[in-house]
């Protein structure tokens, strides 16, 4: 089959989950265009995460070629009390890396006629096995397919499921990054270190806390060089973080601090014709899962496996796959919601008031 032949997927969103689903599906053939909203680059976006074998399971099904260093391979997981002292330790290997890497290798691995920045979906139609999109510029693609990986603010899963968006879970992470060296390294010494500090906010308060130095207010986070410097001067700089070193000095250490609410969504559906919802667009995990990109990469290469096949109709390979995925991300966001409210106490509570 020609490319020109070949099957087309419009990709919503340009990030980790929509580069993940576009690099699987090229590996099978599909022809890929993929459309962000921001029109800017999405370096340096994000914090550190765990690499998680589904990570790697959709790297190697697309081919791609991974550094020869990772990340940094971290042995035991610590638990401190507030003096410092180890009260708890266990064996837990995982190799933590950052956003900035992957996204780095996802991104060069799609040729740039193939990655379409600062375009907005508007609506979508759909017939005869097609799927008509509608930009706010005013241009319009029309493919076998359209995926919305376009995040927890997903404009594909408001047009398909308006009445389901994502629920504040009632506290907050404050993140950093404190580089010791070179950005991308992993030697001791030229690492870049990754915090994250969770602390209770009330929903009236959460506003206030999202608007940048700017006045501008934010849905769901804050980026770096957004926070205003009262916002980080009068929560942990000036609490001294409730903790000792070593986690004292890491955020005293951080000039450029961002702010992630904690949020809950779970679709009742990831399959509508021929649009589907993938990643976050259609589960957001909690952090302590360390299973976001995860579950995106999962869902991409699921999503690969099905196409691929050829037994039965796409239609009905596509209602299989949503089964299994609708079940692991259901699994994963209530494994999260069930830790989350353990860690910050929002289970007593919850029972405090039933009583």
């Amino acid at each position: 089959m020609s490319d020109r032949l070949a099957p087309r997927a419009l990709i919503i969103g340009g990030s980790l989950g929509g580069l993940l689903t576009a690099t699987t599906l090229r590996a099978i053939g599909w022809r890929v265009d993929v459309f962000e909203r921001s029109p800017h680059a999405l370096d340096s976006r994000g914090g550190g995460l765990v690499l998680q074998p589904d990570v790697l399971h959709a790297f190697a099904f697309a081919g791609l070629r991974l550094p020869a260093t990772l990340g940094v391979e971290s042995g035991d997981r610590i638990f401190l009390d507030r003096a410092g002292n180890v009260v708890q330790r266990g064996w837990q290997p995982q190799t933590q890396t950052s956003w900035n890497m992957l996204y780095g290798v996802l991104r060069d691995a799609v040729p740039d006629e193939c990655v379409h920045a600062g375009e907005t979906l508007v609506r979508v139609e759909q017939a005869g096995g097609q799927v008509r999109a509608h930009f706010a510029g005013g241009r319009i693609e029309t493919a076998e397919l359209l995926v919305g990986a376009d995040g927890a603010r997903s404009t594909v899963r408001e047009l398909m499921l308006p009445d389901v968006r994502p629920a504040y879970a009632g506290y907050v992470a404050w993140r950093g990054l404190v580089p010791e060296g070179a950005d991308g390294a992993t030697a001791p010494g030229r690492r870049r270190w990754n915090w994250v500090w969770f602390r209770r906010v009330a929903q009236d308060k959460l506003p206030a806390l999202l608007t940048d130095r700017d006045g501008r207010a934010h849905a769901f986070s804050l980026p770096p060089r957004c926070a205003p410097g009262r916002a980080w001067g009068s929560a942990p700089r000036r609490r001294g973080c409730d903790a000792r070193a070593p986690f004292r000095a890491l955020v005293h250490a951080t000039s450029e601090p961002f702010i992630q609410a904690i949020l809950d969504l779970a679709v009742p559906r990831m399959v509508f014709g021929r649009i589907l919802l993938s990643g976050d667009a259609a589960f957001v995990p909690r952090p302590h899962t360390a299973g976001g990109a995860a579950k995106a990469a999962a869902n991409a290469l699921a999503l690969a496996l099905a196409l691929r096949k050829e037994d039965g109709p796409l239609d009905h390979r596509l209602q299989e796959w949503e089964v299994s995925q609708l079940r692991a991300g259901r699994t994963m966001t209530d494994w999260g919601k069930r830790m989350g409210d353990q860690i910050m106490g929002l289970d007593v509570a919850a029972e405090a008031v039933s009583q």
